[in-house]
């Protein structure tokens, strides 16, 4: 493999930077699902749809684990094709 120009090496610290924005997006949604799913919960006028209170609340960890995979896994692609 040839080596990298400045322009690649700045290429590739924008993807890595962009893979890391991602996830952030990945833990504010999960964040805001637990916490919306909490209030839902706790607020006696949301007690016909409490069920949408536990759906949101099962489903922040999985976004949660799903953020954390795909920043993984990105991450070892990313090493992977761009060692040096």
């Amino acid at each position: 493999m040839e080596k990298l120009i400045i322009r690649d090496k700045l290429a590739i610290e924008r993807t890595k930077l962009a893979n890391e924005r991602t996830f952030l997006a990945y833990f504010r949604t999960a964040i805001f699902f637990l916490g919306s799913g909490l209030s839902i919960l706790h607020i006696e006028f949301f007690e016909p749809v409490n069920y949408l209170g536990w759906l949101l609340i099962c489903m922040s960890p999985l976004l949660l684990g799903i953020g954390l995979y795909r920043l993984r896994y990105t991450r070892k692609v990313i090493r992977e094709i761009y060692t040096e």
